[in-house]
């Protein structure tokens, strides 16, 4: 195995069977800027696959699994596995390369991972089932006033 890394680039990792390339955590070029950046063009590609009910919550500096969290619903199956397919090719055109995705086989809920955002696409039952956003909002422990 042989790695390749240059400030500011994709680590290569090169196996038996081929390339694969590894996104690196964010890096100092990529910061608050590239994630907005990105929430822009989530949210444009999300209203453009007519997603319901879009929440952001800034998680930066809450969670080190990146700095936005984007929840929306489909009306189906069918469309929350479009609304994930439309977007993972916006994100792939406007340069911000392939996203891990999870749950595209069910279509229940389906969840996508750029690094930056995390962007959860539910049907609207499976939404009010886990009610993330809920989660989310909860205060921080530090600022709860213990008695």
């Amino acid at each position: 195995m042989v790695c390749h890394s240059r400030k500011g680039k994709a680590l290569t990792t090169v196996h038996a069977k081929g390339k694969t390339l590894a996104v690196l955590p964010k890096s100092a070029e990529r910061g608050a800027d590239a994630a907005a950046r990105a929430l822009e063009a989530v949210l444009a590609s999300l209203e453009d696959s007519k997603a319901e009910d879009i929440v952001t919550i800034d998680i930066a500096g809450k969670s080190a699994l990146g700095d936005y969290m984007v929840v929306v619903s489909g009306r189906s199956n069918r469309h929350v596995m479009a609304i994930s397919d439309h977007l993972l090719t916006d994100l792939k055109d406007e340069g911000f390369g392939t996203a891990r995705v999870e749950g595209q086989e069910g279509g229940d809920w389906i969840l996508i991972d750029t690094g930056d955002i995390i962007v959860h696409v539910f049907r609207p039952e499976i939404r009010e089932f886990y009610n993330i956003e809920k989660m989310w909002a909860a205060p921080d422990m530090d600022e709860e006033t213990r008695h």
